[in-house]
């Protein structure tokens, strides 16, 4: 079977979504027809998807906040994770944890997190961002 030749035929049949939708089945679908409602994504899909997600949030975080690319990795890694998690707008939000984690002042940065509605919503997480950044 030739697969690219395939592929091509069910680009033209099925179209490319980007986004999930309905299908005329009533089926949560995204791509090329992939029925997310019964078949779902592979774990390697899964974290292919990951991947291409960190990348694009740590170039969001650096282009609007330059000196997280010279910030310690553990900053680096609290960050991306809460840009992940609020989105590079509800991270912004978190104005004096950032001038704080600019400052190297990593104590006052945590204590400053963990005060947060965003802490009390996400509990483990926070605390363990936040121990990441006491640890400096």
């Amino acid at each position: 079977m030739n697969t690219h030749r395939l592929a091509r035929e069910l680009l033209r049949d099925e179209g490319l979504r980007l986004k999930p939708y309905r299908c005329s089945a009533g089926k949560l679908t995204i791509g090329v027809g992939r029925n997310l409602d019964d078949r779902g994504i592979t774990e390697a899909e899964a974290l292919v998807l990951l991947g291409n997600d960190i990348k694009a949030f740590w170039g969001q975080l650096v282009a609007a906040l330059p000196w997280v690319a010279t910030a310690p990795e553990a900053v680096q890694e609290v960050l991306a994770n809460m840009c992940f998690n609020l989105g590079l707008g509800g991270l912004l939000g978190f104005r004096q944890t950032l001038a704080y984690l600019q400052a190297r002042l990593y104590v006052d940065a945590a204590e400053e997190m963990l005060r947060s509605k965003w802490a009390g919503q996400v509990g483990a997480r926070a605390e363990r961002l936040a121990q990441k950044l006491k640890a400096l």
